[in-house]
């Protein structure tokens, strides 16, 4: 098939179906979008939530030969994956934890079959796909092992900042030694090109935050700046990347450090997201860098509490969406914006 970048195929995985997944993807099905939308999930647990949240669906089997058009309001396409058993909204059931994965894997596969130009995921239940015997940390090392690539970042963006990890879903205890000058220089290469490529920054200007408190305090607080952050950047300065830093993590944030920077580097999860969701909680999107396919996601959790309660807000998802029809259509052009800002409202202009 030939990718469409006018009406591009989006495929959305509906996450944990006991979470506030299936009410996001039923309630942005409600909105028009000048793209294909084609839902990865049981429709039967679509249906039912749709009733339960007394919202109009019609869903449409999906087929890879049929025409692309955009998708309408109240009506959605699906690519249908049965759960092994039905669950009650807010009440996880580990037996699914197979029937999440799958509708990843198919998305995933899709994308890099050309079936689809992009991906977007709904939140999935960490511990749960763990209680049922899969080692999963999260969906960006899932689809790097899909994708075959071994050097996955993760960046989340909103308006007017971004920010990638180093590390992402790591026990606070194994983040020092699980950064080596290798594996920063990796990230690093991965965002610039990425950026490049992506976002149209032709000159990414990249804040690297330090690892410890002052940034070292010249070795007084820690080694890995001197050991390892400060001579991956001269390295990569010298090779043409425009960086500044090691900077403390503490004032990294501030509007003067943040001027004219693309991106904030972050060592560690906990140290930057912080940061990022304070500015914009719900308007976020998590964007996988150095995959073949693009993949995008929400910024926030299963809630379960809200399942199927009609109390769930799907800004974040329909960000999410934005941002992968964005980046699609942007990659397939040549002669791009420059400008780092990268939201306006919940549509994201990348």
């Amino acid at each position: 098939m030939i990718p469409d970048k006018c009406c591009p195929r989006i495929a959305v995985t509906s996450g944990e179906p006991a979470g506030i997944g299936p009410d996001i993807v039923i309630l942005a099905a409600q909105q028009s979008f000048n793209a294909a939308i084609i839902a990865i999930a049981d429709p039967d647990l679509l249906q039912q939530r749709a009733v339960q949240l007394s919202l109009p669906l019609d869903l449409e089997v999906f087929s890879e030969n049929q025409a692309v058009r955009p998708h309408q309001p109240g009506q959605l396409a699906i690519l249908p994956v049965k759960q092994k058993t039905t669950v009650h909204p807010g009440k996880p059931d580990p037996a699914n934890a197979h029937y999440v994965l799958e509708t990843l894997r198919i998305a995933c596969e899709g994308c890099m079959q050309h079936n689809f130009e992009a991906m977007v995921t709904a939140p999935v239940h960490k511990a749960i796909i763990n209680q049922a015997g899969y080692s999963f940390s999260g969906h960006t090392e899932f689809l790097a092992g899909i994708c075959g690539i071994n050097q996955p970042v993760m960046m989340l963006a909103n308006a007017g900042l971004r920010v990638a990890l180093v590390t992402t879903h790591l026990p606070l205890s194994e983040v020092s030694r699980s950064i080596t000058r290798e594996k920063l220089e990796q990230v690093l290469k991965v965002v610039w090109q990425d950026l490049r490529e992506r976002f149209a920054i032709n000159n990414p200007h990249m804040l690297i935050c330090g690892l410890n408190p002052h940034a070292g305090e010249e070795g007084y607080l820690g080694h890995e700046e001197q050991q390892i952050i400060i001579p991956v950047l001269d390295k990569l300065r010298h090779d043409g990347m425009k960086l500044t830093g090691p900077v403390p993590a503490d004032t990294a944030f501030t509007p003067d450090r943040l001027h004219n920077v693309d991106v904030v580097i972050s060592m560690y999860h906990d140290q930057g997201l912080p940061v990022l969701k304070a500015h914009g909680f719900g308007e976020t999107v998590n964007i996988t860098l150095g995959l073949p396919i693009i993949r995008t996601s929400v910024d926030h959790g299963t809630a379960l509490a809200l399942a199927g309660t009609g109390k769930a807000n799907c800004s974040s998802l329909l960000a999410a969406i934005h941002c992968a029809i964005d980046i699609v259509r942007n990659h397939s052009r040549s002669a791009l914006s420059t400008s780092h800002t990268s939201f306006q409202s919940a549509q994201v202009i990348l």
